[in-house]
C-alpha cells in the first residue's frame, strides 16, 4: 500500500477518534497489534505480521509509534506518513531469540520512553498476533502499569466509513464480480477443484481493466458435495462430478479493502430441493435487506430473515452477517457488530456489512451473500450479480 492511498488528514481523524476513545476508557495508552488496525492508523501495509510489530498511540503524541522488525522499518517509511521519530524498529536477535530477547522488551522500553510505564495501558488481547508470551512480557518488564482489554477499541472506530474507503470497497466489489464469474465458468464435471480455484486467484489478483487486486485476508472457500454443509472448506484435487452442489465465498480487495460475495452452482441439473432452498434464501436475504437501514438494530435486521424463513418451516442459528472492510489474514471482519439476535448496535450511515445468509444441514449447503453498505435511507449492495442458483 503506497502512503498515498489516503491523505494525511484521514489518518489524523482516525487517529483523533482513538484518543477520543482512551480518553472515554481512561487509558494512558494503546498497543496496537492487529495488522488491520495498524493500518487503519498508520497505512502501514507489509506481509511482516508473522513476527511480532505494533502501534502505540497516547492522547498526548501527535503521531502514532510504529515498532516492528528492522528489516521492516523501511517498509514503514514507504507505506505511512510517519516522521522518522514515530518509526521505532528492534534488531534481528530479537526474533525467535535465542538469547531470551523478545519484540515485547522493545516494545516496553517504547513505552517507558513515552512516560506511560506505570500507566494504564490498553492490550488488544484477542488479536490474532497478540500471543500469550507477548502479553507475560509485558507484565515483566512493566511492573507498574495496568493493563486493560481495548480489543475492540479501535474496531469500533473504524466500523464507519470515510467515502475513499467506500470507494475501495466498491473497487473490490468489481474483482469480486469478475472472480466470481471466473469461478463459475471453471466449474464443470471432470475438472479438477484446484483449476476453479486457480481461475478465481487470477481474476481476484488481475483485477478489472484499470485496477489490479490484491491478496485477500481469507481463501475462496469452495466445498463442494456432500462437503457443503461445511462452509469453511477450501479445496482439493478431487474433480467435480455430476450432481455436486459448489458453494464459493470470495472477496476481491483493494488496498487491503474487501467486499464479500458468495454463490452456490450445481453440477448438472438440481434437485428441487436445493432449487427450493435457493429460493427461500434470497427471499430471506432480501427481507434483511430491505430492513437495513439507519436506527434500526442488527438483530431487527436478522429478524427480517429469520421470520421470512420461517414461513417455510426453517431455522437458523448462526448469525448472518458482521461488520467487515479492512482486513489481514485470517480475516477480513470487524469483530464488532454482527447480524445476530441480541446484538442491540444500531446500525448508523456509512457502516458496512458482509450478510450471509446460508443454510447448511448434514445433507445440503446454500450459500448466496451481499456486501452492503449502510445509506441514509437504506441499504446499498457494492455488488451486481445475480442472486440465484447457478448450474454447470
Amino acid at each position: 500500500m503506497p502512503h498515498d492511498v489516503f491523505d494525511e488528514r484521514e489518518y489524523e481523524r482516525r487517529v483523533d477518534r482513538t484518543k477520543e476513545r482512551l480518553h472515554e476508557e481512561n487509558l494512558d495508552a494503546i498497543v496496537v497489534a492487529d495488522p488491520a488496525n495498524m493500518n487503519y492508523l498508520t497505512g502501514y501495509d507489509g506481509w511482516s505480521f508473522y513476527v511480532h510489530q505494533a502501534v502505540v498511540v497516547t492522547p498526548d503524541r501527535d503521531e502514532p509509534v510504529w515498532i516492528g522488525r528492522g528489516m521492516d522499518a523501511n517498509g514503514a517509511r514507504a507505506t505511512t506518513h510517519l516522521a522518522e521519530e514515530s518509526i521505532r524498529a528492534y534488531s534481528d536477535d530479537h526474533v525467535h531469540s535465542p538469547h531470551d530477547l523478545h519484540p515485547m522488551d522493545y516494545v516496553a522500553g517504547v513505552l517507558e520512553e513515552l512516560a506511560v510505564a506505570d500507566g494504564r495501558i490498553g492490550l488488544e488481547m484477542d488479536a490474532s498476533y497478540f500471543t500469550a508470551k507477548s502479553y507475560t512480557r509485558l507484565q515483566e518488564n512493566l511492573p507498574e502499569a495496568e493493563f486493560a482489554d481495548a480489543t475492540l477499541l479501535v474496531g469500533w472506530v473504524r466500523i464507519k466509513k470515510s467515502e475513499q474507503e467506500l470507494e475501495y470497497m466498491r473497487e473490490a466489489a468489481r474483482i469480486s464480480e469478475t472472480a466470481m464469474q471466473a469461478g463459475l465458468d471453471a466449474i464443470e464435471a471432470g475438472v479438477p477443484e484446484y483449476e476453479a480455484a486457480a481461475a478465481i486467484y487470477e481474476a481476484l489478483i488481475t483485477g478489472t481493466e484499470d485496477y489490479g487486486g490484491d491478496y485477500p485476508s481469507i481463501v475462496p472457500l469452495m466445498p463442494t458435495g456432500d462437503h457443503t454443509g461445511t462452509p469453511h472448506l477450501t479445496w482439493t484435487d478431487r474433480p467435480f462430478e455430476d450432481g455436486d452442489p459448489v458453494i464459493i465465498e470470495l472477496s476481491g480487495c483493494r488496498h487491503r479493502y474487501h467486499s464479500p460475495l458468495a454463490r452456490t452452482t450445481f453440477v448438472g441439473d438440481p434437485p428441487a430441493e436445493l432449487e427450493r432452498t435457493a429460493d427461500i434464501v434470497v427471499e430471506g436475504l432480501e427481507a434483511a435487506l430491505d430492513a437495513a437501514e439507519p436506527g434500526v438494530t442488527c438483530e431487527a435486521v436478522e429478524r427480517a430473515w429469520r421470520d421470512t424463513i420461517a414461513e417455510y418451516g426453517l431455522e437458523k442459528e448462526d448469525r448472518i452477517g458482521y461488520s467487515m472492510g479492512l482486513g489481514y489474514p485470517p480475516d477480513w471482519g470487524e469483530h464488532t457488530a454482527s447480524l445476530r439476535p441480541g446484538d442491540e448496535t444500531v446500525l448508523e450511515e456509512d457502516m458496512t456489512f458482509h450478510m450471509i445468509p446460508g443454510i447448511w444441514t448434514d445433507e445440503i449447503g446454500m450459500e448466496i451473500s451481499e456486501t452492503f453498505h449502510v445509506t441514509g435511507d437504506g441499504a446499498e449492495t457494492l455488488a451486481n450479480f445475480p442472486r440465484r442458483l447457478f448450474t454447470a
